[in-house]
């Protein structure tokens, strides 16, 4: 078992696709209040405020060099008073986290690897401690791409005391998710062991989340299942078809090693409205086409990877919403097992792959099969049913009936055991099959 116990993958919203380092508190709120009455019915329940949420200066379209982060006396960040007017005088987080939970939400936010250097540069004391943050920090250990930090040093107890002062304070606050950057790429082995000792000891179940997942190996997972609940395997993904392609291999690796163990997490959904002050492109809908949207879902249900909407739900249109709020989805995503790709083929005439996974129901008779084309032109696909149901004895078992789980209609199974399926450009066709 995880820490704690996670018997599915978390569903809820993450503010990084529509608004980068620049998210506020009434934003925050406006999404949870649409998550609370439109989406929680359908499993969505966390809302996490992402990046920089201590920066005053925060603005689209990258982070800033030298930004004056809030930090406290013991230089952890604090939230920006002027984005999030509930945290003045020390409140931090809680007054949010608060009203969130009301709404029936879990809370998180986002922190990255090591220690802020406006604390080192302060040299500010380390709480409960005789050291100080320029004691602790490593200054050789960056970030590649982030300007803010410096790593600590984790030979040094006082880098321990650091994470969990800062774990308590998280814990005061009311926090249920944290999302921690710059942990896998490279992979910091010391840091993540370093915060499952500091959650721990805050006496608060926290989900920890660990991001980004570039070239992340399969070798790591023990050491994740041991020290994290969730772990990315690429790098951002966004409203590209191109990126959506992209996840079909690395979750064909990681599909068969999911389990309440951990959850291998193929990144964010970059669906409704995104990119109004994002770190990447302008104001939008998504991009992608709805056959790509119901591709994407389909694959991350299957492949029972975490469900994080991007897109601003108070902007986002009805027929997105509905797409996610699919009953089909949450159901795939909690009850299913054994999650696979069964076989990929590539149609060397149109240029595309033919690529079919199949599932079960974990304590049920039912069976799940979706059958992608990553072709630009629609194209027939026949598909044998007993390779998406098992052996040639189980699929002559009884009278088979599949069900459209997108499009709520059935698919005849013809005589020979097998289903003619045509399937959209970029798209899916997802079934349920039963047997009477």
């Amino acid at each position: 078992m995880t820490r704690l116990g996670m018997e599915h993958p978390p569903q809820g919203w993450n503010s990084w696709d529509c608004f980068g380092t620049t998210v506020t508190e009434d934003e925050v709120l406006a999404n949870a209040e649409v998550m609370a009455h439109r989406l929680l019915p359908a499993g969505y329940d966390t809302i996490v405020v992402d990046i920089d949420w201590y920066d005053p200066t925060a603005r689209s379209h990258g982070y800033q060099e030298g930004a004056p982060f809030e930090v406290d006396a013991h230089g952890y960040p604090s939230p920006a008073p002027g984005r999030f007017p509930s945290a003045a005088g020390g409140a931090g987080f809680a007054p949010l986290a608060d009203k969130v939970h009301a709404l029936g939400l879990r809370f998180g936010v986002h922190l990255m690897r090591g220690i802020p250097r406006r604390a080192v540069a302060l040299d500010l004391p380390v709480l409960g401690t005789g050291w100080t943050a320029s004691q602790i920090a490593d200054t050789s250990s960056t970030c590649a791409w982030h300007p803010g930090y410096y790593g600590l040093d984790h030979t040094h107890p006082g880098a321990q005391a650091y994470l969990d002062g800062f774990a308590a304070l998280l814990a005061s606050w009311g926090l249920d998710y944290l999302k921690i950057d710059d942990m896998l790429a490279p992979y910091h082995a010391d840091a993540i062991e370093a915060w499952r000792t500091a959650l721990d000891r805050a006496g608060r179940p926290v989900v920890l989340s660990l991001s980004p997942g570039t070239a992340l190996s399969t070798a790591h997972l023990p050491h994740l299942r041991r020290h994290a609940d969730l772990w990315r395997i690429s790098d951002d993904l966004w409203d590209r078809w191109s990126d959506v392609e992209e996840q079909f291999g690395r979750l064909a690796r990681w599909a068969p090693l999911q389990s309440p163990n951990g959850w291998a997490d193929a990144d964010m959904l970059p669906l409704g409205r995104i990119g109004l002050r994002a770190e990447r492109g302008e104001p939008r809908s998504s991009l992608l086409t709805p056959d790509e949207q119901r591709t994407l879902l389909t694959l991350w249900a299957m492949a029972r990877s975490p469900f994080m909407i991007g897109g601003h739900l108070p902007e986002t249109d009805d027929e997105t919403i509905e797409r996610l709020a699919n009953p089909a989805l949450a159901r795939v995503l909690r009850e299913s097992v054994d999650g696979a790709e069964m076989w990929r083929e590539r149609d060397l005439a149109s240029g595309g792959e033919v690529v079919v996974w199949a599932a079960r129901e974990a304590h049920g008779p039912a069976r799940f099969a979706a059958v992608f084309w990553t072709g630009a032109a629609s194209h027939q696909v026949t598909v044998a049913l007993q390779d998406v149901v098992g052996d040639a004895v189980a699929a002559r078992q009884g009278a088979w009936t599949a069900h459209d789980l997108w499009d709520a209609g059935v698919v005849g199974v013809r005589p020979d055991l097998t289903l003619a399926l045509d399937v959209p450009a970029h798209g899916v066709r997802w079934l349920e099959l039963t047997r009477s």
